[in-house]
């Protein structure tokens, strides 16, 4: 059983033609699964399933064994889920510790353990607490970013695309952030457009085309599969 999942989805917007058809994703913790494919395929779309921004015609989200299909997206975020959109993910004119501070707006506890977490997983922005988030680098405010959601103590971390429109230095970089979010325990699911160099580092691969899982499998075999490197990977 998976930690997270997304069981056979099919999801629409209004009354149009379905998004996401008959889409299944996990992912577990201490784990990396990235979604990939072309534009239009439903990646963020999947995304928005999850945490409750859209809800499915059909199938399921169930997290720790349990449908949360019809939770908000305030329950499903104080029951362990945190996402980073692609873009407006933190607040420029704002310091790191005051983008930290409003990641936690839901906590009525004591948050300075998590911050102090927060630090020791990206010293960096101990080092920039007091500055505004607005004058980080790419990468550094990526880690704002990621640092913001980890503040409701998430046990998944759902990522939209966060390397885009960076440099390749920049992406080695997030990507190197996002192992060390695996690496804290938590479950990490990603969507990616950079499906290459996001498949090297993920433990499983989704690569969707008109909604539909059209190839699944752990990243090294997906790499690995001729018809995945021809048609999503540049050969």
């Amino acid at each position: 059983m998976a930690y997270l999942s997304g069981e056979n989805i099919t999801a629409a917007y209004d009354y149009s033609v379905p998004i996401l058809n008959d889409c299944s994703v996990e992912v577990n913790k201490g784990e990396l699964a990235v979604i990939v494919g072309p534009n239009g395929a439903g990646k963020s779309t999947v995304m928005k399933v999850l945490l409750g921004m859209l809800k499915q015609s059909k199938g399921s989200v169930m997290l720790e064994g349990k449908d949360i299909s019809k939770l908000s997206v305030q329950k499903r975020i104080t029951l362990g889920l945190a996402f980073v959109p692609q873009t407006d993910n933190v607040f420029p004119t704002m310091t790191v510790e005051e983008n930290l501070e409003m990641g936690a707006f839901l906590r009525t506890d004591d948050i300075s353990k998590t911050m102090e977490e927060v630090y020791e997983l990206f010293p960096i922005l101990y080092e920039r607490s007091n500055q505004l988030v607005g004058q980080l680098s790419g990468g550094q405010r990526q880690q704002a970013a990621f640092g913001r959601a980890m503040m409701t103590k998430p046990t998944v971390m759902l990522l939209d695309e966060p390397t885009a429109g960076v440099s390749p230095i920049v992406m080695d970089e997030i990507f190197g952030n996002i192992l060390r979010l695996k690496k804290s325990g938590r479950a990490v699911l990603m969507v990616e457009q950079n499906a290459k160099q996001a498949l090297t580092i993920a433990d499983k691969g989704y690569v969707l085309v008109s909604g539909s899982n059209e190839h699944t499998g752990t990243g090294k075999e997906l790499i690995a599969d001729p018809v995945v490197r021809k048609s999503f990977l540049g050969g």
